[in-house]
C-alpha cells in the first residue's frame, strides 16, 4: 500500500478512536443517555440528593422502570409538580420512552432522587447510576457532579459513560 493512503488511513483510524473515546453518551439497546449531571449537597451531611440525565430512544418503545447507585441507598424516580401551590416531589416510575422519542430529566422537573447518600455529593467528582430498562436492561452511567444549583448547559458531558447494557 502507497505510503500516503496508509498515512491517510492511519489519521482516519486515531480520529475515528478519538471521536468514540469523547462520546458525551451511554448506550442501551436503542436507549441513548446524554446531559447526565448531579448537583452538588448543600452540606455535609444531606441526606438526599438529585441527579438528572436525558434519554434518547432510537428504536422501540421502552421504559425507564427503575434506577440505584452506589452512592445512595435508594433511588427513586420522581417528578416536581406544583400542587396546591406548593411544590412537591412525587414518584414517577416507570416513565415511558416513545419509540423514536426523548426524555429529558431536569431542575424542576423528573429527576432521580438519591436517598439516603452514602457520603455528601461533591462538586467536580463522579458517581454512577444504574439505570434500569424494561426492554434495554442495564446501564451504567458516569454522571459528574457540578454545583449546588447546577443545570445540564453547565457541565462537561463528554464525562458520561457506560458499562453494561
Amino acid at each position: 500500500m502507497d505510503r500516503s493512503l496508509t498515512r491517510v488511513m492511519t489519521a482516519l483510524l486515531l480520529m475515528l478512536t478519538v471521536v468514540a473515546l469523547a462520546s458525551p453518551a451511554a448506550l442501551a439497546g436503542n436507549v441513548m443517555v446524554t446531559k447526565a449531571f448531579a448537583r452538588a449537597s448543600p452540606t455535609p451531611n444531606a441526606a438526599a440528593g438529585a441527579a438528572y440525565v436525558s434519554l434518547m430512544n432510537h428504536g422501540e418503545a421502552d421504559r425507564l422502570i427503575g434506577a440505584r447507585s452506589p452512592a445512595s441507598t435508594t433511588v427513586e424516580i420522581h417528578k416536581s409538580e406544583v400542587v396546591d401551590g406548593i411544590m412537591k416531589m412525587i414518584p414517577a416510575a416507570p416513565l415511558d420512552i416513545p419509540m423514536h422519542g426523548a426524555l429529558e430529566m431536569k431542575p424542576g422537573g423528573y429527576h432521580l432522587m438519591l436517598m439516603g447518600l452514602n457520603g455528601p455529593l461533591v462538586k467536580d467528582t463522579v458517581i454512577e447510576v444504574i439505570l434500569i430498562f424494561e426492554k434495554a436492561g442495564e446501564l451504567t452511567v458516569k454522571v459528574p457532579v457540578g454545583g449546588v444549583a447546577a443545570k445540564a448547559d453547565t457541565h462537561d458531558h463528554g464525562s458520561a459513560g457506560a458499562s453494561g447494557g
